[in-house]
């Protein structure tokens, strides 16, 4: 049986951080994985820049509820699902999630869980496991799945090169440089016919 592995940011719905940066006028918070690899190191600088400012999670879920997934993104998850197993995996969090995966029909989801105090201040991030999206493609296959995996960023690409096909999606120029042995698609329809074809 197959399993496609899905990051979420990027491919689904635009970055929420980027949005939150233009939203609130902090373009330091326009950093992202395409950035800055080290998931730990880039949310500890995303935190630190919230408590100088005196931002907590209601001004983030406030941005959040404005954000729509990508043009096609409903669509193409739609068919995706009635056709294989589908299973988002990204490095956001539960807080985060929850409207969007409301807007795209409520598919799978394993992401993070952030630590937030009574006020309304994150205070930290609690991470499902180390490496998330290679460790539980690693699991999914120690159970028999095989998976097919599609991402944007460097977070993705574990998952990626370890999946029986891979592919990067919607990626900057310099991931699709370093990585010029991963077909690399801007299209749903390209990524459709691309999954279909490893899977089949």
């Amino acid at each position: 049986m197959n399993v496609v592995c899905l990051d979420l940011e990027g491919v689904l719905v635009p970055e929420i951080w980027i949005a939150f940066a233009e939203e609130s006028g902090i373009p330091e918070l326009k950093r992202t994985t395409r950035d800055e690899p080290d998931y730990g190191k880039l949310m500890e600088y995303r935190l630190g820049i919230l408590r100088e400012r005196g931002l907590g999670l209601k001004e983030i879920q406030e941005t959040i509820a404005k954000i729509d997934p990508m043009p096609g993104a409903k669509a193409f998850l739609d068919e995706l699902r009635a056709y294989t197993q589908v299973i988002i995996i990204s490095d956001t969090f539960e807080q985060f999630a929850k409207p969007l995966m409301e807007k795209l029909g409520w598919p799978t989801i394993f992401c993070n869980t952030l630590e937030v105090a009574a006020d309304g201040e994150i205070t930290g991030f609690r991470m499902r496991c180390p490496e998330s999206k290679l460790t539980t493609v690693r699991a999914l296959q120690s159970c028999g799945f095989e998976t097919v995996a599609a991402g944007d960023s460097f977070n993705d690409l574990g998952m990626i090169k370890a999946s029986k096909a891979g592919f990067l999606f919607k990626s900057p120029d310099s991931i699709k440089a370093d990585n010029p042995d991963l077909p690399a698609f801007d299209e749903y329809g390209e990524l459709m016919a691309a999954i279909r074809e490893a899977v089949d």
